[in-house]
C-alpha cells in the first residue's frame, strides 16, 4: 500500500532514500534546506551536488518549504547529519499529525552529550510516538543506482519496523527488522571512527594486514562497549554492526575513510574536513565514544588514538605507533 512520506534532508543519503521510496510507488516529498539544491533537482531530475549522473524517480516531489513537506503526510523520514537531528525532530514534533510515524537514517550520537538519537526522539515526540531507525552497509550512490542493498530496521513497535521494511523492500532491496534500537544505532555511529583509523592506516601504506586487524579489533571494541550499554551482541555481528564496519573501512566512497587518508597525508583536521566537503560523522562520534568509554570504564584503544589525533593534534604516525606499542594481551 502506498504511503505519503516526507524525507527531510536532500544530501546524498536522503535523496537516494527519497528516490528509492518514490520508485517503489510511494508518494514522496523530499525537503532540502538549500533552495539551490532543490531547484537543481526540480530542473534536472538529478541531485548534481551530491548524486551526479543519477536520474531520480520521476514522481519524486521536492521543496525547500518544511511546512509544505510535512503537510498531510503519514510518515516522516529524517536524513540529516546527527548534529542536526535534535533541531529537526523537534520541528517535526511541532508540525506532525498525532498518528505520524518518524523514521531516521542518521548515523551518529548526539554531539556533546553522546546520547542515542532514540533518547532525543523520545523526549521530542513523547511516549506514544511510533518511531524507527534504519541503518546498515549502504552507500547512497549504489542505492540510487538500484544496486543490491540490505539494511536493518529497528523500532519501538515491532509492527512499525515491518511496515518501514515493506516501504523499502523490492527485488533489489532487503530490510531486516529488529527491536534492538540501541544496538543498531551504536554500530552505525561507531563504525565511522574505525573508518577514520583504517584510512589513516592505509594512507600510511601499512597494508591489508593492518587494515583487517583494525576492523577486527574495532568490532571487539564496539562489542565491549555495547555490552555495558545493554546492546545485543548479535546485532553488532549483523548488517548495522559488522556489515557497516567492513563497508565503511574498505571503500573510498566512505567520507570517514577519506578523512583518515587525508590526515595520513599530512592535512590538519580542519584541512581534511574542507577537503571532504561534506559532514564527517566520525569526528563527533569519536568525541562521544571517548566520553562513553570513560563513563563506563571501557577500554577502547583505537577510539583513544583517533581521539588524540582529532582533539589533541597527535600525528597520524604517532597514533599508529602508540597502538602498535601496546603490551601483548589475550584476544
Amino acid at each position: 500500500m502506498a504511503v505519503d512520506i516526507a524525507v527531510l534532508g536532500a544530501g546524498s543519503w536522503g535523496t537516494a532514500l527519497a528516490s528509492h521510496l518514490a520508485g517503489n510507488g510511494h508518494r514522496v516529498t523530499l525537503w532540502g534546506r538549500s533552495a539551490a539544491v532543490v531547484s537543481n533537482i526540480k530542473n534536472k531530475q538529478e541531485n548534481t551536488c551530491y548524486l551526479p549522473g543519477i536520474k531520480l524517480a520521476e514522481s519524486l516531489q521536492v521543496t525547500d518549504n518544511l511546512q509544505q513537506a510535512l503537510a498531510g503526510v503519514s510518515d516522516v523520514l529524517i536524513s540529516v547529519p546527527s548534529h542536526s537531528f535534535r533541531s529537526m525532530v523537534e520541528q517535526v514534533a511541532l508540525q506532525r499529525g498525532s498518528d505520524c510515524g518518524v523514521v531516521w537514517a542518521c548515523k551518529g550520537l548526539e554531539a556533546g552529550s553522546g546520547r542515542f538519537l532514540s533518547d532525543i526522539a523520545d523526549e521530542a515526540l513523547g511516549p506514544t510516538a511510533c518511531y524507527a531507525v534504519v541503518s546498515g552497509p549502504t552507500f547512497a550512490s549504489e542505492l540510487a543506482a538500484a544496486l543490491p542493498t540490505a539494511i536493518a530496521v529497528a523500532s519501538n513497535r515491532p509492527e512499525y519496523a515491518h511496515a518501514v521494511g515493506d516501504w523499502l523492500h523490492n527485488e533489489r532491496f532487503r530490510a531486516y527488522s529488529t527491536d534492538d534500537i540501541k544496538g543498531v544505532q551504536l554500530g552505525g555511529a561507531l563504525k565511522n571512527i574505525y573508518a577514520i583509523a583504517a584510512g589513516i592506516s592505509d594512507g600510511l601504506s601499512f597494508g591489508a594486514n593492518a587494515r583487517v586487524a583494525l576492523i577486527t579489533r574495532g568490532l571487539a571494541e564496539v562489542t565491549r562497549l555495547g555490552g555495558q550499554l545493554g546492546v545485543c551482541a548479535d546485532t553488532l555481528m549483523g548488517l548495522s554492526g559488522m556489515g557497516d564496519l567492513i563497508l565503511t573501512c574498505t571503500d573510498n566512497q566512505s567520507r570517514n575513510r577519506r578523512f583518515g587518508l587525508a590526515l595520513a597525508g599530512g592535512m590538519s583536521v580542519a584541512e581534511a574536513k574542507t577537503h571532504i566537503g561534506q559532514s564527517v560523522e566520525g569526528i563527533d562520534a569519536t568525541l562521544a565514544a571517548h566520553d562513553l568509554a570513560a563513563r563506563h570504564a571501557v577500554e577502547l584503544p583505537i577510539v583513544e588514538q583517533v581521539f588524540e589525533v582529532i582533539q589533541n593534534g597527535r600525528s597520524a604516525g604517532h597514533a599508529v605507533e602508540a597502538l602498535l606499542s601496546r603490551s601483548r594481551k589475550s584476544e
